[in-house]
């Protein structure tokens, strides 16, 4: 099973936009990497988002992108604040899922996983990039794969 986690696209400011709906650099940078996913091959059996409006944008746009079977759902536990150990508990190994999140959630789950603690930072997320998780078909260790960014900075 591989896990992939993507951090929502570029926001508008709560001024602009109460419920900080993606920007129009949200929208093209996740097209974008949702473009590259494609042309990397990247299957999901489902997406699992936070429900809020920034993070089911962006998987609307990786579902439209990757047509995962079973489609886009709302996941609980996955506010920015969250507890990761307990999202990661309930986790199932037998389907590759992408989980659409924000900060920092998303980086203590990978913590979580990779290292048993959240508070060892093992990665940095950037607007729409993609971290994928794999276990080698066994349920422990999670290790990063590989990690896919729309810029380098």
């Amino acid at each position: 099973m591989a896990l992939f986690l993507v951090q929502h696209g570029k926001s508008l400011p709560k001024e602009k936009d109460p419920d900080q709906g993606l920007s129009k650099e949200g929208f093209a940078e996740t097209r974008a990497m949702a473009q590259s996913a494609v042309e990397n091959n990247v299957q999901v059996m489902r997406i699992i988002h936070s429900g809020k409006k920034r993070a089911l944008q962006t998987a609307e746009i990786f579902m439209k992108a990757l047509e995962p079977e079973a489609g886009i759902t709302k996941g609980a536990g996955l506010a920015p604040l969250d507890d990761a150990a307990e999202f990661a508990a309930a986790l199932n190994n037998e389907e590759n899922i992408m989980v659409v999140g924000h900060l920092p959630f998303m980086e203590r789950l990978v913590s979580f996983l990779v290292s048993g603690s959240t508070e060892n930072p093992v990665v940095k997320f950037q607007n729409s990039g993609i971290i994928c998780l794999d276990t080698e078909d066994a349920p422990d260790p999670w290790f990063i794969r590989w990690a896919l960014y729309p810029r380098f900075d």
